[in-house]
């Protein structure tokens, strides 16, 4: 590790410090510092080590300023540290909040705050949601925020054996999936609100009614998805002024939160995930339906405006329109290979990595299931997929640390993670 030692004053804010990954393993401080120097002074650098003195492919970077910080995610993101090597950078999350589920959901958030106050140190809040259906009752999880990190992590060690129980519930403890952090110019240019805790009942006409009441003819459209909606306004000054009058406001008998909604991060597919292990950012990659049975572990916001399909998100940010069109007779087809396409034609990380493995001449992926049992009987499953002939020589076979309930995410999972390792086309 090595830090600045002229520094005076409290160290560097959150937002500082930015995550590296896929850094080669035999690669040191020497190398890896006269880089990250090009986009700022450094305040500290991490690189994490194993036992046999090879380093574990990561490191943590702080910068002193958040703009030094997002500068190195913007050109050393994708950089080539070594001749096909590629590292990825992005925001490091200093993670202080737990997703805890399988909660009675009859339990009010003074409750649930009392409890967790009782079995672990540093709490400072409970996020609690109510029900879509029944507004008495919660989505059976909550969101539990500590002091600090180090609390974070050391109540999710006591509790995440599996055998903790809460009003003689077994509950799920994990960390819980970090808001996307969306630069300030970005967030300058929405015109859109995300509004949640709607009734399941409540139409998007009524939705623009009550938008267009405080200035009649500001709203574009309304797109709602089961409890929460997307308002569009015409400009960014009404957006700001909606969300300010109708914050907190009753519609159907049921108060509403409004937010301005985060876009989609084109650049960034790289998360910090867990402690410093990285994964493709589940919010531009899989993402699961809005469900009520206590297993969403972000905060409740769809994270993006990216379009569904057949329930399932894009695997990255989509450049192409997707949608169907008309197929008229007589319309003269020309056959192709999938292998002529663009990468962004792909909908599925699957295909991705089929595609991906073409491109390099590697014979395809070969995809092994696994399965285990959860203790609420579920059946859980995880593939493992072996790269055949990886001609680096590097890893040739990846699991995900995940397991899934369906076979289709389960795959999908699995190649997400793999595409991650591999590194960018």
């Amino acid at each position: 590790m090595s830090s600045d030692k002229g520094w005076e004053g409290p160290p560097p804010p959150r937002g500082c410090e930015v995550f590296v990954g896929k850094i080669p393993r035999d690669m040191y401080e020497d190398e890896l510092v006269p880089v990250f120097e090009r986009a700022g002074k450094i305040y500290e650098f991490r690189l994490m080590m194993e036992f046999s003195g090879e380093n574990r492919g990561y490191a943590f970077v702080m910068y002193t300023t958040k703009e030094e910080a997002q500068l190195a995610i913007r050109i050393l993101n994708n950089y080539e540290i070594r001749p096909g090597k590629f590292i990825g950078v992005c925001v490091s999350l200093d993670n202080c909040r737990l997703f805890v589920g399988a909660i009675p959901k009859e339990k009010k958030k003074e409750e649930i705050l009392d409890e967790m106050k009782k079995v672990t140190e540093g709490v400072v809040d409970v996020i609690v949601y109510p029900s879509a259906t029944d507004k008495t009752k919660n989505r059976g999880f909550a969101f539990v925020e500590y002091e600090s990190h180090r609390a974070a992590a050391m109540a999710r060690r006591k509790l995440i054996p599996g055998t903790f129980q809460l009003w003689g519930h077994t509950i799920q403890v994990d960390w819980a999936d970090p808001e996307k952090e969306v630069d300030e110019e970005t967030m300058q240019k929405v015109k859109v609100l995300y509004v949640r805790n709607l009734m399941i009942s409540t139409t998007e006409d009524t939705i623009k009614a009550e938008f267009n009441k405080f200035k009649p003819g500001t709203v574009e459209r309304v797109k709602k998805l089961r409890d929460y909606a997307f308002v569009h306004f015409f400009n960014r000054e009404d957006a700001v002024a909606a969300m300010s009058v109708m914050n907190g406001k009753c519609i159907d008998g049921s108060s509403i939160e409004v937010t301005l909604a985060k876009p989609v991060n084109k650049e960034g597919t790289w998360r910090q995930h867990l402690n410093g292990q990285i994964s493709p950012n589940s919010e531009t990659l899989l993402v699961f339906a809005n469900k009520e049975d206590g297993h969403q572990k972000s905060l409740g916001k769809p994270p993006s405006l990216t379009v569904r399909l057949n329930g399932q998100h894009s695997p990255t940010p989509p450049e192409l329109e997707r949608c169907t069109y008309p197929f008229f007779p007589g319309t003269k087809l020309t056959p192709i290979s999938m292998y002529s396409l663009k990468a962004n034609h792909f909908n599925s990380a699957v295909m991705h990595l089929d595609y991906y493995c073409n491109k390099n001449n590697w014979a395809p992926p070969e995809y092994y299931l696994y399965s285990t049992t959860s203790q609420d009987g579920k059946i859980l499953l995880v593939y493992k997929i072996v790269m055949p002939n990886i001609a680096n020589g590097s890893q040739s076979y990846f699991m995900p640390d995940k397991l899934c309930t369906t076979l289709e995410d389960a795959k999908e999972l699995a190649a997400q993670f793999t595409l991650l390792h591999l590194g960018p086309f």
